[in-house]
């Protein structure tokens, strides 16, 4: 028989999302995202302050990404099956412990071969709070609001999240910066072992991580894994991947930019900067008209990261960039809200953290390798093909709007 894990009441009309989830869940759900924010570009600029090679960072900031993508889907797939408890303590346990000892191997001198092997181990533990997070209120919202409340609900909480993950990579490369800058480069990835060890474990132990259906019932209703692997929900993926492939080379050229200037540690900072209109526009999504479809948001806002992103590339000062910078956040913030808005729109039955882990995973993999591919393009060819990257990225998202909203037409 069927089993309900869980410690909420029976949905009323008048009771929200936050009558469920209690507020103590919303700051550490949020601080749980910190040690995934902080880890790429943590490891980078460990890595290059200790090695002096871009290229080396970017390799090593691209063996976590693809870590989290072998890994990734199959945590959501047990999560999916055994719900988010289970699973999510031992990973954030044991990614607190190789955080932990990452500075230590980086600054033993050790062969290359073993610092990437560090480095994928930190990705095949990532936990991917916001993953988890998501999958876990849009169960909360199946499950518990009245349905007059769910579509509004998961709206708003989507663009939440989305303003969430870009905060939590402000902040991240910020703490990451300034770590580094005020104690030494160490600091960050020794501070975001200690924030997984405690936030993530709280996370998982969160009421909330109960509320997840298990027994025959469940697995009878589930739907087959091939179900995530839609057409439909594919674009998403791909698109995805092409904002996490902006993040990681925007983020690289940023740091061969502030390198060549003498202060690769200004690269965190100014990268926070993009973060902070793209936050803000994320929370402001939920103010646009329904009628401003998701199809047209894609497209218009992925459109301005793409002309931001070509005047970065042609960037020959610090106060230039500056400009630049802020303008690619009024269009990324968005544009990652409508792609996950989408999914959970589109997310098969009972597949919800396997959907949100599965365009969490392309996020991060892009992400490193591109700061792979971007270091190396800095390093053997030259800085301004490095700043082209972005550029390459914004068109891709946009031409992928395009290609969602053709299929759109013709499924309707």
């Amino acid at each position: 028989m069927a089993s309900t894990q869980t410690l909420i009441a029976p949905a009323r009309a008048d009771e929200t999302l936050i009558d469920h989830t209690g507020w103590i869940y919303w700051p550490i759900a949020f601080i749980a995202r910190l040690p995934f924010a902080m880890m790429t570009v943590g490891v980078l600029m460990l890595v290059v302050a200790a090695t002096g090679s871009v290229g080396l960072g970017g390799l090593t900031s691209a063996a976590v990404g693809i870590g989290v993508v072998i890994a990734g889907p199959l945590i959501g797939d047990l999560v999916d099956r055994h719900g988010q408890r289970r699973v999510l303590v031992p990973v954030g346990l044991a990614n607190g412990l190789l955080l932990a000892v990452f500075p230590l191997i980086v600054l033993s001198d050790v062969p290359e071969g073993v610092l990437l092997a560090a480095a994928l181990a930190i990705g095949l533990t990532a936990p991917q709070a916001s993953a988890m997070s998501r999958s876990r209120l849009l169960t909360i919202i199946t499950a518990r609001l009245s349905l007059e409340r769910q579509a509004q609900t998961t709206t708003r909480i989507m663009a939440y999240e989305s303003a969430a993950d870009e905060t939590a990579f402000v902040i991240g490369p910020f703490l990451v910066g300034i770590l580094a800058a005020l104690i030494a480069p160490w600091a960050p990835i020794a501070i975001a072992a200690v924030l997984s060890f405690g936030f993530v474990t709280a996370f998982a132990l969160h009421p909330t991580a109960r509320v997840v259906v298990v027994g025959e019932d469940a697995a009878a209703q589930r739907a087959p894994m091939r179900a995530v692997f839609s057409a439909k929900v594919l674009v998403l993926v791909a698109a995805t991947f092409a904002v996490g492939m902006f993040f990681g080379s925007t983020l690289t050229s940023l740091t061969a930019f502030a390198q060549a200037r003498g202060d690769e540690a200004q690269a965190g900072l100014l990268y926070g900067l993009m973060g902070i209109g793209s936050a803000v526009l994320a929370l402001g999504v939920v103010l646009l008209p329904a009628r401003f479809a998701l199809s047209r948001r894609w497209i218009v806002f992925s459109l301005v990261v793409t002309i931001a992103a070509i005047g970065y590339s042609t960037a020959d000062s610090f106060a230039s960039i500056i400009v630049w910078l802020l303008l690619m956040g009024l269009g990324v913030g968005p544009t990652l809200v409508t792609l996950f808005s989408l999914a959970g729109a589109r997310a098969p039955l009972g597949r919800a953290a396997t959907t949100m882990t599965l365009l969490g995973s392309a996020l991060t993999l892009a992400q490193a390798l591109s700061s792979a591919f971007t270091g190396w393009l800095a390093e053997a060819v030259s800085l301004h093909a490095a700043m082209i990257v972005p550029a390459i990225a914004g068109v891709l998202v946009l031409a992928l709007g395009v290609v969602n909203a053709v299929a759109e037409r013709r499924r309707a």
